[in-house]
């Protein structure tokens, strides 16, 4: 059997998770191949291998796996074929092809969550627009694309049934419109001997124009109750499906108290970097730790943590320049994380900043000092 250091890894997708991914995996020797479409992907000079290719092209994917070991992926959008040949072939994929396949069709999602009694907000499945016109829920709705959305994009509100010249034509759910509390997360993590284990759940504030996590606050200040219940829900998830690695849970909790599921992402995720200095163990360790079937970290906080997303500031798109850095960095708690992205754009994530303290009222109000200095613009 190879050791960790002599299993030839693969990564799908070059972007910031595969790069901080292999920030971790350097401190264990691991030989990592990557592949991207992007030429100047975030991962291409830290990786051992960098091959140029697309992630949804059956050959490409093939081609690549077939001498690794073990591949994992940062992004959903993959081709899935490829993978269940090379499975076929004895590479170890994590997760599992036929876990992707069903994380990659929001309306499989849902359809899972509900043969599986996962709470979550009741849907509709369409395949044509003129199906959100007679619908039984009552306005407004949510549509989302069965494919393809990710960051906020595929998504939109639907206020009346006549109001359709924004709704998507292509195959799609409706569902109702959640009155919520609060956005929280759950990310578990699951090896291959069936060891489970969760990050405590965090909170998540989104930027209301891109519909991104734009602040996150861990560890959560709601009740022991509601968060034993939603760390249950993201292990019952990761039991039925069985699935060896990371993955995320986003749940809203509702106004009269109930969790309701949203979506969830089988790799580690943005609501999770707070852990690299937030956590004893980070969810990029996690994960490396689960596909190689290493014994799972200590995922308890190791103080308040406050995660800020830096996102392309409006109005500005070209060589990226962050302004601001000389303000925020003499605050103690500080750790700043640039994505290595050439390019900005508007909302484009290039980077994000922890800021721990053992006072939470205190590494909020660092946390927004960051949002006002630190600005991202060309």
């Amino acid at each position: 059997m190879k050791t960790i250091s002599q299993t030839r890894l693969g990564i799908l997708g070059g972007g910031q998770l595969g790069r901080m991914l292999i920030q971790e995996a350097i401190n264990y020797n691991i030989n990592v191949s990557v592949l991207d479409p992007d030429a100047n992907a975030p991962c291409k000079y830290l990786c051992n291998k960098f091959t140029l290719g697309e992630l949804t092209d059956y050959q490409t994917v093939y081609n690549f796996g077939k001498n690794l070991d073990l591949i994992t992926i940062e992004i959903e959008k993959v081709n899935i074929e490829a993978l269940e040949q090379l499975e076929n072939e004895g590479v170890t994929v994590y997760p599992q092809p036929r876990v992707i396949r069903l994380i990659q069709d929001k309306g499989l999602q849902k359809q899972f969550f509900k043969q599986n009694d996962i709470p979550t907000a009741d849907f509709e499945l369409i395949s044509q627009v003129s199906q959100i016109q007679t619908t039984s829920f009552d306005f407004p709705i949510i549509q989302k694309l069965r494919k393809d959305g990710y960051d906020g994009k595929g998504v939109v509100k639907i206020n009346q049934p006549n109001q359709l010249e924004n709704a998507f034509t292509a195959p799609s759910l409706i569902e109702k419109c959640i009155d919520f509390e609060k956005e929280l997360a759950v990310i578990v993590s699951r090896n291959a001997n069936g060891e489970i284990a969760t990050f405590p759940m965090v909170e998540m504030d989104f930027n209301p124009e891109a519909n991104l996590v734009e602040f996150l606050i861990s560890p959560s200040q709601y009740p022991d109750e509601i968060q034993n219940a939603a760390q249950q829900i993201a292990k019952d998830i990761a039991l039925k499906l069985n699935i060896v690695g990371i993955l995320a849970v986003e749940m809203f909790l509702t106004k009269d108290g109930n969790l309701l599921v949203n979506e969830l992402a089988p790799r580690p995720h943005n609501s999770g970097h707070q852990s690299i200095e937030g956590n004893y163990t980070s969810q990029f360790a996690q994960h490396l730790r689960a596909i190689f079937n290493l014994p799972l970290g200590d995922t308890k906080t190791i103080a308040h943590a406050v995660m800020v997303n830096l996102l392309g500031e409006s109005g500005y798109e070209g060589i990226a320049e962050y302004q601001g850095l000389e303000k925020i960095l003499p605050l103690s708690g500080v750790y700043v994380h640039l994505y290595g992205k050439t390019f900005t754009k508007p909302f484009r994530k290039m980077g994000h900043v922890t800021i721990l303290d053992d006072d939470r009222e205190k590494a909020i109000e660092k946390a927004h000092f960051v949002q006002q200095n630190l600005k991202v613009i060309a």
